[in-house]
C-alpha cells in the first residue's frame, strides 16, 4: 500500500513535474509538436503525457516518449514510477507533417 501524501507534498511534486516538462517542451515545439500532461497521480507516481502536432505523425515519437520524456522524468523525479505516453493522431497526417521544422521528416 502506498502511503498517502499531504497536500504540500502533492503540490511540490506537481510543481517539480511541470517545471521539468516546461524544460523539455521547447525541444518538442521546435519540431512542430507539443508535449501535454494528460494525467498525474502523484500518490502512485504515474505520469501520462501526450505528443501532439507534428509529433503525432512522427515515426520516432515512441523513442521520444521512451528515450526522452520517460528517461528524464524517472531520472530526475525519484517518485515517478511509470510514464505512459500517447500520440494525438486526430490531425491530418499531411497537416501534422507540415508543422515539423526539425531535421527529421516523417514518412507515411
Amino acid at each position: 500500500m502506498v502511503p498517502e501524501l499531504d497536500e504540500t507534498e502533492r503540490e511540490k511534486r506537481a510543481a517539480a513535474l511541470n517545471e521539468l516538462l516546461d524544460l523539455m517542451r521547447p525541444a518538442v515545439q521546435a519540431d512542430g509538436g507539443e508535449l501535454v500532461l494528460t494525467h498525474l497521480d502523484v500518490e502512485q507516481g504515474i505520469v501520462e503525457v501526450q505528443l501532439q502536432g507534428a509529433c503525432g505523425s512522427c515515426a520516432i515519437s515512441g523513442m521520444t516518449l521512451k528515450g526522452g520524456v520517460e528517461r528524464l522524468l524517472r531520472s530526475r523525479l525519484d517518485w515517478v514510477t511509470e510514464v505512459r505516453g500517447s500520440l494525438d493522431e486526430s490531425m491530418d497526417f499531411f497537416e501534422s507533417a507540415s508543422l515539423g521544422r526539425g531535421s527529421y521528416v516523417p514518412r507515411q
